[in-house]
């Protein structure tokens, strides 16, 4: 059975633990505990290790999906859950701007750890305020339109959308492979 191991990441609310949990075939395995911080003005629980689910994408195939902590206090997580992934999506809460610098931790984090495909994956696109996809990108430091990744619109709550960003995500896979074998 090939595993292809998948990370879920972003912010605090950003909706990694429900997009998990939309696509996964299992129960989810989380670490989610009651926030006791300023966390808790957003959100009852969050994400204090990981997530775990998994989905079946061919009979010898499967998707491990691992949802990382929101929280900087929780970082040392993220070194864990990375360390053997093959692929990452990095959740942006498109109607929270203040948390867009800590997309940009993550994505500088991972960048320096190693070189792996990924996609920008923009929640709550549908809130008022919610910031267009090239304006998320030039405060992601993506300024280079043909170099970057792909930036997709994801509703974490539905099935079909988080099956298209990890449709997305492997034909980043399969792009990232191909370019590399070359």
């Amino acid at each position: 059975m090939e595993i292809l191991r998948i990370v879920v990441t972003g912010g605090v609310g950003a909706g990694k633990t429900t997009l998990i949990r939309t696509i996964s075939e299992i129960d989810v395995v989380d670490t989610d505990r009651k926030a006791t911080d300023e966390v808790g003005q957003l959100k009852e629980k969050t994400t204090v290790a990981l997530d775990f689910g998994r989905l079946n994408i061919a009979a010898n195939q499967s998707l491990h999906l691992y949802g990382t902590p929101g929280q900087l206090r929780f970082d040392f997580m993220w070194d864990i859950l990375i360390a053997k992934a093959h692929a990452y999506i990095l959740l942006v809460d498109a109607h929270r701007p203040d948390h867009l610098r800590f997309g940009r931790r993550i994505l500088n984090f991972v960048n320096q750890r190693m070189q792996i495909p990924y996609v920008i994956g923009l929640t709550h696109t549908d809130c008022p305020d919610a910031w267009e996809a090239e304006d998320v990108a030039i405060a992601l430091g993506l300024v280079d339109e043909k170099a970057r990744s792909p930036i997709i619109s994801v509703n974490a709550t539905c099935k079909t959308s988080v099956t298209q960003a990890l449709i997305a995500l492997i034909q980043e896979i399969a792009e990232f492979h191909q370019n590399s074998t070359e």
